[in-house]
């Protein structure tokens, strides 16, 4: 399930996001700055982990609400759960293990037998679509907002 012309608006604001990353030390990149607006990370720079900020900023430009934590697991709590994804769903992974509080989240792109191919933010540092193994996957949500049904 490729993202195309039905895809959630929040998936062009982030299309038009990509190549954004950090800035080199001793500088910041005001864009990532930017991303952290609303959330619990408001004011920091462009060295934190940014994926969830990224999701938060894409999807308020869209009109919808996140979940205002730089935490990419507060997704889990957010919106309603998918039993399958669907084009531009948000996608929560865990990262170095399934009871950890760490993971990522990113918008979800297609799937091959293996793998999900995810558009998010602090992906390999830059904002760019990447493949993620199946198995990391925690759930897949979607906006509560009833027009985005």
């Amino acid at each position: 399930m490729p993202l195309d012309s039905e895809s959630p608006p929040w998936i062009a604001v982030a299309r038009a996001e990509l190549g954004v990353r950090p800035f080199a030390a001793g500088s910041i990149n005001p864009r990532i700055a930017n991303y952290h607006t609303g959330t619990n990370v408001e004011g920091y720079d462009d060295k934190i982990s940014w994926c969830s900020t990224f999701v938060h900023w894409c999807l308020g430009r869209a009109g919808v609400v996140g979940t205002g934590s730089a935490l990419a697991r507060s997704w889990l709590d957010w919106g309603e759960p998918l039993s399958a994804p669907r084009a531009g769903c948000i996608g929560v992974l865990w990262r170095e293990s399934r009871d950890s509080w760490k993971g990522h989240v990113a918008f979800f792109v297609r799937q091959t037998d293996q793998h999900v191919i995810l558009l998010g933010g602090n992906q390999e540092g830059t904002v760019q679509e990447l493949a993620y193994p199946l198995e990391c996957v925690l759930d897949w949500r979607w906006p509560t907002t009833p027009e985005l049904g």
